[in-house]
């Protein structure tokens, strides 16, 4: 079960494809989305994060910053962005810890689960969906919460 709606949003620090830290507590008083996959470049994720791309400008004119977060390290990430073009950061969880925290790393086989979270600007949860095999559906549910 993912985090529940209304929950805080827990803090963390990760490395991004552009090499920097990224702190969610850097930006309070933002709203985002923190949609976690499982593996740059397979299908799925490849289909969700052109979704979040091709709708990137719908969010960015709601003020709305986008994450994309998965167990691949910096180097992996950085060749994903390029190859699809994506204007938003992905975050290098290697350890998976950041996954565990938001409920998002299947146990045992350590799998980040694809999970999307809508956080408000005091980065409480206002939305989450899950679907494995779904990519579309992830943006259109927070683009509905969004709109609401």
């Amino acid at each position: 079960m993912p985090l529940s709606i209304n929950e805080q949003a827990p803090d963390f620090s990760l490395p991004t494809s552009d090499g920097q830290i990224f702190s969610l507590s850097a930006i309070k008083g933002k709203p985002c989305i923190l949609y976690f996959y499982p593996k740059d470049f397979s299908r799925v994720c490849s289909a969700e994060a052109c979704e979040f791309r091709d709708n990137f400008a719908e969010l960015r004119g709601l003020d709305v910053a986008v994450y994309g977060i998965s167990r691949d390290d910096v180097a992996t990430h950085a060749r994903f962005r390029k190859a699809h073009q994506l204007p938003f950061e992905l975050l290098a969880d290697t350890d998976g810890k950041v996954a565990e925290a938001y409920k998002a790393l299947v146990p045992i086989i350590k799998l980040t689960r694809r999970i999307t979270y809508l956080l408000d600007s005091e980065h409480k949860i206002v939305a989450v969906y899950e679907n494995m095999f779904n990519a579309r559906n992830h943006i259109q549910r927070m683009l509905t919460k969004m709109q609401h």
